[in-house]
C-alpha cells in the first residue's frame, strides 16, 4: 500500500475528487504539509476513515466523522457533490473529528412516585465551589411527585430526604428542583410554593439534612420551572399563573409575603384566638417576589438567566412565545412567536442561539438577538411526543439533550442534518436515542402507567440523567459523548 500522503490509502477506481483533509485536534492531525488528496466519489465515512488511519499510522482504528461547510457527512461523497451542484473538479475541505460515543447506561435510582425533576452537583456543576472538588462525592437531587427531595449518592443510596408534609416540607408534588450551591437547594411545586433548604452532609458523607431555610410565596398556581444565579443571590420561577417570578435567595432581600396567599389563612375571630408564638417555633421566613413579570398568555413552562448577561431572562410558554426580560427594570424586551406551544428551553451560548422544546415534537433553535432575521434558526426534529426538558452538552458548543413523552432522550449535534428536507441547514436529526433501561419498546405498565421523560440533565462528571413516569432516576454516560465536537 502506498505510503505517498497524496494518495489515498486504496486503490483508485471511478470518478474521484480532491479532497484536503483538516482537523481541530493535533493528536490525530496529519503530518505536516500534507496537500489535497485525490479520493473515488464513492467513499461514504467508513471508507474515508480508513485514509485518515492510514495516513496518521494509527495502531487501532479509530473512526471518524467528517464535517463538510460545519454540517456532518451522511452520504458518499458523490451524492455530495451532486445535491449541491459542485464539480468533481473542486477541491473539497473535510473536517475529521473523533465519532460520537454512545452514551451508555450505568445505573437507575428506584423512587415511590413519579420523578419530575433531577440536577447534578459535583465539581464540574456551575454552582460548584472551588472547594467541591472530590471525585466519588458528586450528588444527584431529586423533586417527586410524592412531595419529597431527595439527595442520592452515586451508590444510589439516599442520603437526605426533605421533610414530609406538616413537617416543613412541600404539601403537594415538587416540579422543579436544583442546587444553589453546594449547601443550598431550591424547589417548587404544586404548592404555589418556593422554598429554599440548607443542605449539609456529615463528615463522613454517608448521611446529610434538608433543612427549610425560606418560603417564598407570590404565585398563584403550580411553579413548574426554576433557573439559578448564585453570584447575584437571585432565582427565577416559570408557573402555570403565566408569569415569571423573581426572587432574593437572600432572607431578608425580599418583601413581606402576601398575606392573602400565606397558608391557613383565618378570620379575625380566629386569629384573635390563635396562640402566640413560642421562643421553640421554627417557622422559616415567608418572603415575597421581587417582581412578578406579566406578559404571557398562556401557563408558562419554563425559564432561563441568559448565559452572558444574568440580568437578562428567557421565558417560554404555551402561547407560543419566546420573551425576553429586562430584570433590572422588571420590563419585557422582546417577543417571538412561533407556530406551537413551547414547552422548555436552553441556550447553545456559542452559537448565539436558543432551544426551545414544543408540544409538536420538535425543538426549535431559535436566535434571540435583535438583529436577527428569522425566528428559527434549525428545526430539531425526531421525537414522537412533546418535549419537555433540555440541557447542553457540557464538552461541546454544539450539542444538546432533550426529554420527551415519548419516553426517550435524544442527544442532539446541530451539525447532524437531515438529508432530503429541501433546504441545507433547515432540519436536524438526532444522534443517539436513549430509552428507559427495561422498558419495551411500545409497552405500557399494568395500570396504564408510562414511560414519560419528565426532566434531563447533562454533567460532564456523572453523565445524562434522565427521570419520569417510570419512578426511576436513570444515568447513562459515556467517556465524552461528543468527543471531537467542541470548538
Amino acid at each position: 500500500m502506498s505510503t505517498d500522503p497524496t494518495v489515498a490509502a486504496e486503490p483508485l477506481s471511478g470518478a474521484q475528487v480532491k479532497v484536503q483533509f483538516t482537523t481541530r485536534h493535533p493528536d490525530i492531525s496529519l503530518p505536516e504539509n500534507t496537500g489535497p488528496i485525490l479520493v473515488p466519489t464513492h467513499l461514504r465515512r467508513y471508507g474515508l476513515s480508513s485514509i485518515i488511519n492510514h495516513l496518521i499510522a494509527s495502531e487501532k482504528p479509530i473512526p471518524f466523522d467528517f464535517l463538510i461547510a460545519g454540517t456532518f457527512l451522511r452520504t458518499s461523497l458523490d451524492e455530495y457533490l451532486t445535491a449541491n451542484g459542485i464539480s468533481s473538479e473542486s477541491t473539497l475541505t473535510l473536517e475529521y473529528v473523533r465519532s460520537l460515543v454512545p452514551p451508555l447506561y450505568l445505573a437507575s435510582f428506584e423512587h415511590d412516585d413519579w420523578v419530575s425533576s433531577v440536577d447534578v452537583l459535583s465539581k464540574s456543576s456551575p454552582v460548584s465551589q472551588s472547594s467541591f472538588n472530590v471525585v466519588g462525592q458528586e450528588r444527584i437531587l431529586s423533586g417527586s411527585y410524592d412531595g419529597l427531595l431527595r439527595v442520592w449518592n452515586m451508590s444510589s443510596q439516599v442520603i437526605a430526604t426533605s421533610p414530609p408534609t406538616g413537617g416543613g416540607g412541600h404539601t403537594s408534588s415538587i416540579k422543579a428542583a436544583k442546587f444553589i450551591s453546594p449547601s443550598e437547594v431550591v424547589s417548587s411545586g404544586l404548592d404555589r410554593t418556593v422554598r429554599i433548604w440548607k443542605y449539609s452532609e456529615a463528615p463522613d458523607h454517608f448521611s446529610a439534612e434538608l433543612e427549610l431555610l425560606l418560603e417564598l410565596y407570590g404565585h398563584t398556581k403550580s411553579v413548574d420551572s426554576l433557573a439559578v444565579h448564585a453570584p447575584s443571590m437571585k432565582i427565577i420561577s416559570a408557573s402555570m399563573d403565566h408569569t415569571v417570578g423573581v426572587w432574593s435567595i437572600d432572607k431578608s432581600g425580599g418583601p413581606a409575603a402576601p398575606p392573602q396567599l400565606l397558608p391557613s389563612t383565618q378570620t379575625t375571630s380566629t386569629r384573635s384566638k390563635r396562640r402566640k408564638p413560642t421562643s421553640s417555633d421554627s417557622t422559616p421566613p415567608r418572603r415575597g417576589p421581587l417582581a412578578l413579570l406579566k406578559s404571557h398568555t398562556a401557563p408558562v413552562a419554563s425559564t432561563i438567566f441568559s448565559p452572558s448577561d444574568p440580568t437578562v431572562a428567557y421565558s417560554v410558554s404555551w402561547d407560543h412565545t419566546l420573551r425576553t426580560w429586562d430584570l433590572l427594570t422588571t420590563s419585557l424586551v422582546d417577543t417571538r412567536t412561533t407556530s406551537h406551544p413551547l414547552l422548555s428551553i436552553t441556550s447553545l451560548p456559542d452559537l448565539h442561539l436558543l432551544a426551545a422544546g414544543t408540544s409538536a415534537r420538535h425543538i426549535t433553535l431559535i436566535d434571540p438577538r435583535a438583529d436577527a432575521t428569522t425566528i428559527s434558526a434549525l428545526t430539531l426534529r425526531g421525537h414522537s411526543n412533546a418535549v419537555v426538558s433540555l440541557a447542553q452538552d457540557p464538552e461541546s458548543v454544539w450539542g444538546l439533550v432533550s426529554g420527551s413523552h415519548d419516553g426517550t432522550c435524544r442527544v442532539w449535534d446541530v451539525r447532524s442534518l437531515k438529508l432530503g428536507t429541501g433546504v441545507s441547514g433547515e432540519v436536524g436529526e438526532s444522534v443517539y436515542t436513549i430509552k428507559r433501561e427495561g422498558q419495551p419498546d411500545g409497552v405500557r405498565r399494568v395500570g396504564g402507567e408510562g414511560i414519560k421523560v419528565f426532566s434531563v440533565c447533562w454533567d460532564r462528571e456523572v453523565g445524562i440523567v434522565s427521570a419520569g413516569e417510570d419512578r426511576k432516576v436513570q444515568i447513562n454516560r459515556g467517556k465524552s459523548v461528543m468527543v471531537g465536537s467542541s470548538s
